[in-house]
């Protein structure tokens, strides 16, 4: 029997509760003790949402430096070690909020961007960083938590009848993956952005005969075993039943990117571009959630990871997403989108303010950016405050968890609720509080 993790605590109070202290509300329960309650001024009696309905998440795999892009600050001075910014600071559509020379097109758009440069955690390694940013929360050796993907693909579902919750354009592990939620939450891999997900359409040597003849198979078999009661086994009928559905041209067509027009693909940009335009063409069709990896060619010999002379040619890196991310809210924008869909711009961790031995820079976890646009927010350019060498923060500290509740609570997820891995319950986002000044 699962137990209501809501009781005997009020609504408002659940999700900010540690599972030590729900555990000990049982007990007190249990025990016919009186249960401690949290401060009900402490926390909201009712939640924030937004109207968003899709989310393009943009991962700068390899460790974005704040400093260098969207929290710059005075400038620096490599041969001297003097700690800093490498380039140059300019000024945005947003009074009083500054990004690095390199984002000049973006630098206009600020007003439908908020770039929250408090976010923090305490991992500062490559791959439990990633994990972190992509689950919400820390490893763990007892569960395997679903991603964001994952979980919005959960609770919202796809928005069309022809096209999939989520949708990777990256890396496929499971950081990415939907965790204890099972297949129906999981994404569809792509590794071309013109052929579509690979193994989904009939390979040339089987003729529809033979395909409608493995199907009728298929359902005699399916027939045969109906009466079982496994949930796995539904599982992997509905990913057939989706597969042969993702297989049909109606899905196919939205690959096709030579149906736009030449100019925007071009305003688009390189590979990472095209990515960024197919990635509009998919919530287009109705996918709930996409995520588009940028560091997968390396422009730069080392990507984000700017260590020694790896940061001589970051500003190549920075350049090419200046024009993608432009060009994808004005491109959402036209379409009359831009309100619907939440583009995030995440990464694993910062920078450092000051230059190791090679000229590039280290790992910062306790300081760093991340970035909003679109989805119906009250944008205002910057949220949160960093020290003048943005490295420690200042004001309105928002934790992982704290980004993730802003992010569902955008898409109309209720970021309180409890989810299950069996019969044990997990909060949705670990205690996250949304950014509410983003909702006013």
């Amino acid at each position: 029997m699962k137990i209501d993790p809501r009781l005997p605590f009020s609504t408002a109070t659940t999700s900010s509760l540690t599972r030590r202290e729900y555990l000990a509300g049982i007990a007190a329960t249990a025990c016919g003790l009186a249960v401690p309650r949290v401060s009900l001024a402490t926390f909201p009696s009712t939640l924030v949402r937004g109207q968003a309905e899709h989310v393009i998440s943009i991962w700068l795999g390899g460790g974005m430096g704040q400093i260098d892009t969207f929290d710059p600050k005075r400038k620096g001075d490599v041969k001297k070690k003097q700690p800093g910014a490498y380039y140059d600071s300019i000024d945005t559509a947003v009074p009083g909020v500054q990004v690095c020379e390199h984002l000049p097109q973006v630098a206009k758009l600020m007003d439908r961007i908020t770039a929250i440069r408090t976010v923090h955690h305490r991992v500062s390694e490559h791959a439990a960083a990633t994990n972190e940013m992509h689950t919400g929360r820390a490893t763990s050796g007892t569960v395997t938590y679903p991603s964001l993907g994952s979980l919005i693909a959960h609770e919202r579902g796809g928005a069309s009848d022809i096209s999939p919750p989520y949708v990777l354009i990256g890396y496929p592990n499971v950081a990415r993956s939907s965790g204890f939620l099972g297949a129906r939450a999981n994404y569809l891999y792509l590794t071309n952005t013109n052929e579509g997900p690979v193994g989904l359409s009939r390979p040339d040597g089987i003729a529809v005969s033979r395909q409608n003849r493995r199907q009728s198979l298929l359902a005699t078999l399916r027939e045969n075993a109906r009466n079982l009661d496994d949930a796995k086994l539904r599982d992997y009928e509905e990913a057939i039943e989706q597969s042969i559905q993702l297989s049909g041209p109606k899905f196919g067509r939205v690959f096709d990117l030579e149906r736009e027009p030449a100019e925007l693909r071009n305003q688009y940009g390189g590979e990472f571009g095209q990515r960024c335009l197919l990635s509009r063409r998919l919530v287009e069709s109705g996918v709930r959630f996409v995520e588009v990896s940028h560091n997968l060619n390396f422009l730069n010999g080392v990507g984000w990871d700017v260590h020694n002379k790896g940061i001589l040619e970051q500003h190549k890196l920075i350049q090419e997403l200046d024009s993608a991310l432009a060009t994808l809210i004005l491109d959402l924008e036209e379409k009359k989108m831009l309100d619907k869909t939440l583009v995030a711009v995440t990464t694993e961790f910062g920078r450092p303010p000051e230059f190791d031995s090679g000229g590039g820079r280290g790992h910062q976890q306790r300081a760093f950016t991340c970035v909003l646009a679109g989805g119906g927010l009250q944008h205002r350019g910057a949220w949160g405050e960093t020290d003048e060498l943005s490295q420690k923060i200042v004001s309105s500290p928002v934790s992982v968890p704290d980004l993730f509740a802003t992010i569902l609570a955008s898409i109309q997820v209720d970021y309180q609720k409890y989810l299950y891995d069996g019969d044990r319950p997990i909060p949705v986002t670990d205690g996250g509080r949304a950014i509410s000044e983003l909702f006013i």
